[in-house]
């Protein structure tokens, strides 16, 4: 009776176009009241306790270091000297626009800043080039979304802290089966860029002027080398890491590019306060939600129920998937995760599935929403940035769809793309 007042409560608010976080935190505060379960009180009380983490803090910090360094002339850089070694290849640009999502990736965190940093640098010149609109937006809408993959992420960091797995375990995890989504798309846009005729730049390769742009980005090539080394070396742990990323980013814009103004600096930590806020509220939201499933025992009973199915791991990770998949439409990766995780841990665990292995396979899985309708946050940035209806994006990312759904069974199903950089470092 709780759970079937919970989650139709969230139903109905989502359907009135509630913002998520609020919804979850209104959905919660109607089950207390209804049933007495807990202080009215509650709600209010673990917006503040869920927050109060020191690896929730590496979120807003990873955040801040994406914005610094989309504004302090970083992306930029690594565009040049991306466009330097693959411009001249069919399909060039494209080839391009996913080397400098995988490269942004490994600084910001966070899908959305991924299109937004990436896509405004490349789709004017893709399009004067002759790149249809639709490829250009679902190009750069999809690979944005190997920002929550390839370390280090956001939804990986409330993963770890929602199951109590290792942090810098779960970023090792997801460095291959980042580099496999950006390979497998890179074929794609290749193959599709020959069809339709779109050569890459003309000219041979100069060694000299490559050489030259190297130089130029050596600090923000060096940026996703400190950081993600920092962590793997054991010099600081992931929320140090997004404090020196931060740091390093600003650095970089100030000092270095000399780039960031200071009515940028302000503009930048606007934007990134905003983001956070909002990143918060759902995060403490969502934690009441997930404690009210707990105390009606609701994850262990779904649990059990899926035990006793009796389904081979094989099979159950297919229904895994297809349940991820649908909940990615509908809901944003971070509730996604902080609601689902701790039903989905003990049903996984139970047949033997490595927790790493399964929270990559979840983070894959929801990212795939980032550019699946009716939400997909991807595909708004994309839009807007691109100045054109959603309906244009939508139509250009439906193979990029196809592609990264297969570059999920192949993660899914082969473990030791996940795994086997733990037990290299480790």
């Amino acid at each position: 009776m709780t759970a079937g007042v919970l989650f139709s409560s969230l139903v109905v608010f989502l359907i009135l176009n509630v913002p998520v976080g609020i919804a979850i935190g209104l959905a919660c505060v109607v089950t207390i009241l209804s049933f007495g379960m807990l202080s009215d009180l509650y709600v209010a009380q673990t917006l503040v306790t869920a927050t109060d983490s020191f690896p929730i803090m590496a979120i807003p910090l990873f955040i801040l270091a994406g914005d610094l360094m989309g504004a302090g002339g970083v992306s930029r850089r690594i565009l040049a000297v991306a466009n330097a070694f693959f411009g001249r290849v069919t399909g060039g640009l494209a080839i391009v626009t996913v080397v400098v999502c995988m490269f942004f990736a490994a600084v910001s965190g966070s899908g959305p800043a991924t299109v937004a940093a990436v896509g405004s640098m490349v789709i004017p010149t893709m399009l004067q080039a002759g790149y249809s609109k639709s490829f250009i937006l679902g190009l750069v809408a999809a690979a944005g979304s190997i920002g929550v993959i390839i370390p280090p992420s956001i939804p990986m960091v409330l993963y770890g802290v929602t199951t109590g797995t290792s942090i810098t375990n779960m970023f090792l995890g997801g460095i291959l089966p980042g580099l496999l989504i950006g390979f497998l798309l890179i074929i794609y846009a290749y193959f599709y860029s020959r069809k339709m005729g779109w050569k890459g730049s003309d000219g041979r390769f100069n060694g000299p002027h490559t050489l030259a742009l190297i130089w130029e980005a050596k600090w923000a090539l060096l940026n996703p080398v400190i950081i993600l080394g920092g962590i793997y070396a054991g010099v600081f742990t992931p929320t140090e890491a997004a404090a020196v990323a931060a740091v390093y980013a600003f650095i970089c814009g100030v000092v270095i590019h000399r780039e960031l103004k200071p009515r940028d600096i302000f503009k930048t930590i606007a934007r990134s306060c905003a983001t956070t806020g909002t990143v918060m509220v759902i995060l403490g939201c969502a934690s009441t939600f997930a404690r009210i499933l707990t105390i009606e025992r609701i994850p262990s009973t779904i649990a059990d129920l899926m035990l006793q199915l009796s389904l081979e791991p094989f099979a159950l990770l297919l229904l895994i998937l297809v349940l991820l998949l649908l909940i990615g439409c509908v809901m944003d990766t971070t509730p996604a995760i902080l609601v689902l995780a701790p039903i989905l841990y003990p049903v996984v665990t139970a047949v033997g599935i490595d927790p790493v292995h399964f929270g990559v396979i979840m983070v894959v899985s929801l990212a795939i929403g980032f550019i699946t309708p009716p939400l997909g946050i991807n595909l708004f940035v994309a839009a807007r940035i691109g100045n054109t209806s959603l309906g244009t994006v939508i139509h250009g990312v439906v193979p990029f769809v196809i592609v990264m759904i297969l570059a999920l069974l192949i993660i899914t199903f082969v473990p030791s793309l996940s795994l086997l950089p733990i037990s290299f470092f480790n």
